[in-house]
C-alpha cells in the first residue's frame, strides 16, 4: 500500500494524472463545492478567537491534494474575515512532488504574498512524516486532515496470520505470517479477533500519525474529516475487510490490479484515532456525521445566499447538486464523520 500510493515515481498520488473529480477516480467534498472550504474557515475563524485572536496562527493541512480548500478557505477568509485573515498562515503538507506543483501553482496570490507556504515534503518511507511546520512551535495550530487517514497503509490479518506478499513467476502471491505482538495487542485494545474467512485492517501507522500530530500541537486543535466505524460497530460484524480499491469511480476488492494507478483506502477506525490522540493529550469535543457539522455551520444559509444571488441556470443547477451531496442523508457528506480534539485552549 505504500509503495502502490506513495513511491516518489510511480506511485498512484505521485504520478501526474490527474486523480481528483470527475475525470479522476474520486470526489472529495471539495470538489462539490467551495462552500465546503467556506463553513471550515468559518469554523477555522472561531477556533481563533477561542484561543484568544492571537497575533499569528498556523492552519496546517495534511494531504492537500491539489489545494482546492486551501485555496477556498483563504479566498473566503480574506473577504469574510479579515482579522482571522490577518494572523493566518497556511502550510499544506503534501508528500507528492506532482502535487506540491500543483499546489504552489493554484496558491500562487497567497504564496507570494506571505500568507502561504508549500513546505518540501520528506520522502515517503512507511512511517509518519515530521509535522513541516513553517510558524515558530509555540505558534498556536489548526491541523486540518480531510480523507488522509484513510489513506495510511495498514497491517492486515486474518485467522491464518498476518498478510505478506511473496513474488511468484512475476506474480504476486498471498503469504500468512505469524502476526506481531504490537498487532495482536492492538487487536485486543481496538478490535476483535477475525473469524474464519475475516480479513481486520490493524492501522498502527495511522495511530503513530496521531501521537506525531499531538506532539507538534502546543496549543491548537486537530479536526479530522473521514469515513469510519467504531469499536462497536466492528465488535457487531461490521466493517472487518474495508480495504478497497477506487478506479474511475468505480470501486474494487482488488488492490493488486494495476499498482500505482488506482486509490487504495480503508474505513477509518475513530474508536482507536480518539484513544491514541487521548493517550497523546488531545481532548475529543465533537464527534459528529458531516453533514450535521456543516449543518451546524450554517450550511443552508449560505447555499440560500448563493441563490438569491445567481441568476445562471447552470450555477442554480451546480448549488442545487452541491447542496444535494453535503445536506441530504443520502448524499455524500452524511457518510463522514468529523472529530475534533483540542490540546491546550
Amino acid at each position: 500500500m505504500e509503495l502502490c500510493l506513495y513511491d516518489p515515481v510511480a506511485g498512484y498520488y505521485s504520478r501526474n494524472a490527474e486523480q481528483f473529480g470527475k475525470a479522476g477516480d474520486f470526489y472529495t467534498a471539495s470538489d462539490i463545492h467551495a462552500v465546503f472550504g467556506r463553513l471550515l474557515a468559518r469554523h477555522f475563524d472561531q477556533m481563533w478567537r477561542v484561543l484568544g485572536s492571537p497575533p499569528e496562527i498556523e492552519l496546517l493541512e495534511l494531504g492537500p491534494g491539489r489545494g482546492l480548500f486551501a485555496r477556498d478557505v483563504l479566498d473566503w477568509s480574506r473577504k469574510k474575515v479579515p482579522d482571522f485573515f490577518a494572523a493566518l498562515h497556511y502550510t499544506p503538507q503534501e508528500s507528492s512532488p506532482a502535487l506540491r506543483a500543483k499546489l504552489r501553482d493554484r496558491l500562487r496570490d497567497h504564496i507570494d504574498s506571505g500568507k502561504a507556504t508549500v513546505p518540501e515534503g520528506p520522502v515517503p518511507d512507511g512511517r509518519p512524516s515530521p509535522i513541516l511546520r513553517t510558524r515558530p512551535s509555540t505558534t498556536p495550530l489548526i491541523i486540518f486532515a480531510n480523507e488522509f487517514f484513510d489513506a495510511q497503509p495498514v497491517e492486515i490479518v486474518s485467522s491464518e496470520g498476518k498478510l505478506h506478499l511473496a513474488l511468484e513467476n512475476d506474480r504476486l502471491r498471498e503469504v500468512w505470517l505469524r502476526p506481531a505482538a504490537e498487532e495482536l495487542k492492538f487487536l485486543d485494545s481496538y478490535g476483535v479477533r477475525p473469524e474464519p474467512g475475516e480479513r481486520i485492517e490493524v492501522p498502527l501507522i495511522a495511530q503513530a500519525w496521531i501521537t506525531h500530530i499531538a506532539q507538534a500541537i502546543s496549543k491548537g486543535f486537530l479536526v479530522i474529516i473521514d469515513y469510519g466505524y467504531t469499536r462497536a460497530e466492528q465488535l457487531s460484524g461490521r466493517h472487518r475487510g474495508t480495504l478497497t480499491a477506487y478506479r474511475h469511480h468505480l470501486a474494487s476488492s482488488d488492490p493488486y490490479q494495476s499498482p500505482g494507478e488506482q486509490d487504495l483506502t480503508t474505513t477509518v477506525d475513530w474508536t482507536q484515532i480518539k484513544e491514541a490522540g487521548r493517550c497523546a493529550g488531545l481532548r475529543a469535543i465533537r464527534f459528529e456525521r458531516l453533514d450535521q457539522f456543516l449543518a451546524s455551520e450554517g450550511l443552508l444559509w449560505h447555499f440560500g445566499e448563493m441563490f438569491t444571488q445567481t441568476r445562471d441556470e447552470v450555477e442554480s443547477l451546480r448549488l442545487s447538486t452541491g447542496m444535494r451531496e453535503l445536506i441530504r442523508p443520502d448524499g455524500l457528506a452524511a457518510s463522514f464523520q468529523v472529530l475534533v480534539q483540542e490540546k491546550g485552549s
